[in-house]
């Protein structure tokens, strides 16, 4: 996480309100990537790079419909996955410095589904990566399965792996705790644990927010509530830092049967069940969502102290209670919703709620 946040005026919002998606991306990237690293004109043209295998121009559309509602396209990638966004522009960066420093490196990839395809079309045929992408057999869907099981690019290499995609992180993260093993075969990762996909999915939520907002001029500027379906909280966590940026924005976290992050923000449960529940969703299949180790750090006031200590209790006993005076910084951040499938009143996650 970065260690400062910037707050947005009302000026800066008004002047980002007339910005194509593209245009977002890039003012939230400068405010984040220095000159220093990433000259602007070399930034403007890397994410334009990235943005231009998209089927629609604008990369983004708002579609209308009735009551009020709105619905973010976030589907116009060449894999159809929402990751196309984050990604594309991602590995766009990573090659900028593998190119500048002459350097190789091999991306590590675990997938419940959508983050492998699109990581492998984000670097495929790059000559300075090759990426190892985890797939849990039998838990993807059928055409995410194809696309990366699918290209025959030789830095492109994708394993089968038995058991559920929670559970093919703990090697995952295990490689990334050895710091020396890393540093040696110049190891890195493109899930979302990758702080430059985060970024990049703020756009997101200022895009819909200045889409669905007729206009900047009232005081204090009108919320717009956001629905997030969500497995590992990685899009969550970009709402979370936009409102912190000062995006008056509401979230709502959309979960399957899989809910931890429901009952963690309606309940103070962090804790896992005893198993993973496969539904159609299979990307959202994910008990251990770890971003929301970020949004704890931000509700804590970034006291790493605090966060390192819930998710240390977290990994030795696999359940958590969140303390009250964190649990009770959720409701105006962020609420839950479980989209579950079972019979009114027998989910855990919803037993609580009318339906």
């Amino acid at each position: 996480m970065p260690e400062e946040l910037p707050h947005l005026d009302r000026e800066t919002l008004r002047a980002w309100s007339t910005l194509s998606y593209p245009g977002l991306v890039k003012e939230l990237c400068a405010l984040f990537i220095g000159p220093e690293l990433i000259p602007r004109d070399d930034l403007h043209d890397l994410i334009d790079r990235a943005f231009r295998r998209f089927r629609l121009r604008e990369v983004v559309r708002l579609a209308r419909l009735r009551d009020g509602l709105n619905v973010l396209e976030l589907w116009h990638g060449v894999t159809y996955a929402f990751k196309d966004l984050s990604l594309c522009c991602t590995a766009q960066f990573l090659q900028y410095f593998l190119e500048k420093r002459d350097k190789h490196v091999t991306v590590i990839v675990g997938t419940s589904g959508d983050t492998g395809s699109a990581a492998i079309e984000s670097v495929q045929g790059a000559k300075n990566v090759d990426i190892i992408v985890l797939l849990p057999k039998g838990h993807c869907s059928k055409i995410q399965e194809l696309q990366m099981t699918t290209v025959l690019k030789e830095n492109v290499h994708v394993f089968g792996v038995e058991g559920t995609s929670d559970e093919l992180d703990e090697p995952i993260k295990a490689v990334f705790a050895d710091a020396a093993f890393a540093r040696q075969h110049n190891l890195m990762s493109l899930n979302s644990i990758n702080w430059a996909r985060v970024l990049v999915q703020m756009a997101h939520h200022f895009y819909a927010y200045f889409q669905c907002v007729a206009s900047l001029d009232t005081h204090p500027l009108p919320p717009v509530e956001v629905v997030v379906p969500t497995g590992a909280a990685g899009n969550v966590t970009a709402g979370c830092i936009a409102q912190k940026m000062g995006l008056p924005i509401r979230l709502v976290v959309a979960v399957n049967r899989n809910d931890i992050i429901h009952r963690a923000v309606q309940q103070g449960d962090f804790s896992l069940s005893a198993a993973v529940t496969p539904t159609l969703a299979s990307a959202m299949d994910i008990q251990v969502p770890y971003n929301m180790e970020r949004i704890f750090w931000l509700l804590s006031g970034s006291d790493s102290q605090v966060t390192r200590a819930l998710m240390e209790q977290f990994e030795k006993t696999q359940g958590l209670k969140l303390p009250k005076e964190l649990h009770s910084k959720h409701p105006p951040v962020l609420s839950g919703t479980c989209f579950c499938s079972q019979v009114p009143r027998s989910c855990p996650g919803c037993r609580a709620e009318p339906r």
